[in-house]
């Protein structure tokens, strides 16, 4: 197959986005496929100083001087090349190539919620709100799709207002082998990392500290289970520095026995580690696109925690232990009283409960190669691709009969 990929400009801050295309890339290449990659280039960007002007020098580049571009190269592309847009989010450059072949990856599409009203957690600016709609605009051009889970797919459905002639969901696949370390392993990782090495491990969040990662939950979960425990595990955050409303949260930790340990800037091989040493994986999430850390922690055997609801219980399975969403902050203590409770019931389990658990979650997680999810989407392009041909040949045969 001839690929284009159409991918997020480097000199945007997003580190997810680029790791996805990049892994789209070199898996595609490496079976043989002709792979091109577009995206903006900064030039407007790289001549405004680092100041608020900056992100729209950004825009210019993004959304004016970039689709002149690519309507000039489409024209040079054979009529037999896939255009591939690596999110959602680039739609305002579908319209390009609505009349060839093409395929949206869908992600999440919390910020479009967000900006329509429906998630009451996340207000959203006018110019926000003017920003999500531009890109609804776009990628309401695209026809073909694939969302990375059920829900997702579901709240394209529902929110996007797309006319979808084919779309399907593949599950993310893993982009680091994660598999569980033994302990002295996973000590010399931290040791060489300038981690510290827990002394009987730990309770584990990872998270950006994005609104919908609920770290104001994890706290008050963990500052109820540290008032009852007599040797608590301490919480080690891999996440940004805590805003003032977990700080907050933090302070009602007692003392005598409660312990937090923020980490930020680790790599995957650390992460492998912390998730092998880990005695329970707390993600209580309010809303995802996905969820990736999910089936990180399960497949470095860590027992998980988190929403019983779609997508963190569809990506978890059955092998998770799931708590109610937290829907309102007048919530927050009989929530996290009972996500305590939760959490002590777990770090409990017998031996053999717990050697099940892991287990469960490891083959639960297998699911998610990264091969398996290349296969899905090749399979998805490659109908695509087919049925463009098949029109093809119908309107060729329509010209040639207007022609007798």
């Amino acid at each position: 197959m001839k690929l284009v990929l159409l991918c997020h400009p480097s000199f945007l801050p997003s580190h997810s986005m680029p790791r996805f295309a990049q892994l789209l890339k070199d898996s595609y290449e490496a079976r043989g496929h002709v792979v091109d990659v577009w995206s903006p280039k900064a030039l407007l960007f790289k001549c405004v100083p680092a100041s608020r002007l900056s992100k729209w020098a950004g825009y210019v580049d993004q959304y004016l001087l970039f689709p002149l571009a690519m309507r000039r190269a489409v024209k040079r592309t054979s009529r037999d090349t896939l255009f591939v847009f690596c999110d959602q989010a680039l739609g305002p450059w579908v319209a390009p190539v609505r009349n060839r072949p093409h395929v949206v990856h869908v992600h999440d599409l919390l910020a479009l919620r967000s900006a329509l009203g429906e998630v009451p957690e996340n207000p959203t600016s006018v110019t926000g709100r003017i920003y999500q709609r531009y890109i609804r605009r776009g990628f309401r051009h695209a026809r073909h799709f694939i969302s990375v889970s059920r829900k997702t797919r579901d709240d394209l459905h529902r929110f996007g207002g797309i006319s979808a002639v084919t779309s399907d969901v593949v599950y993310n696949g893993m982009n680091f082998p994660y598999a569980p370390l033994p302990r002295t392993e996973s000590e010399r990782v931290l040791r060489t990392a300038g981690v510290p090495v827990p002394a009987a491990g730990m309770i584990l969040h990872v998270g950006g500290g994005q609104w919908y990662k609920n770290l104001l939950g994890v706290v008050a979960i963990y500052a109820r289970y540290a008032s009852q425990a007599s040797e608590p595990l301490p919480l080690w955050c891999v996440s940004p520095e805590p805003n003032a409303a977990v700080k907050s949260a933090l302070a009602r930790i007692p003392k005598s026995g409660g312990q937090v340990l923020f980490l930020k800037s680790l790599d995957s091989r650390v992460l492998q580690a912390l998730y092998s040493l880990a005695g329970a994986f707390l993600f209580p999430s309010l809303a995802e696109g996905f969820g990736w850390p999910l089936i990180e922690a399960q497949a470095c055997g860590c027992p998980v925690i988190t929403t019983d609801e779609p997508p963190m219980n569809e990506v978890a399975g059955a092998a998770a232990v799931c708590l109610p969403r937290l829907n309102s902050p007048a919530d927050l203590d009989r929530w996290a009283i009972h996500g305590a409770t939760v959490l002590r019931d777990l770090l409990a389990e017998s031996d053999a409960d717990k050697a099940r658990r892991r287990e469960s979650g490891r083959i639960w997680a297998s699911r998610f190669e990264a091969g398996k999810a290349i296969d899905g989407y090749l399979s998805i392009y490659e109908k695509v691709l087919e049925s463009a041909a098949g029109i093809g040949v119908m309107d060729a045969g329509r010209r040639q009969s207007m022609r007798i």
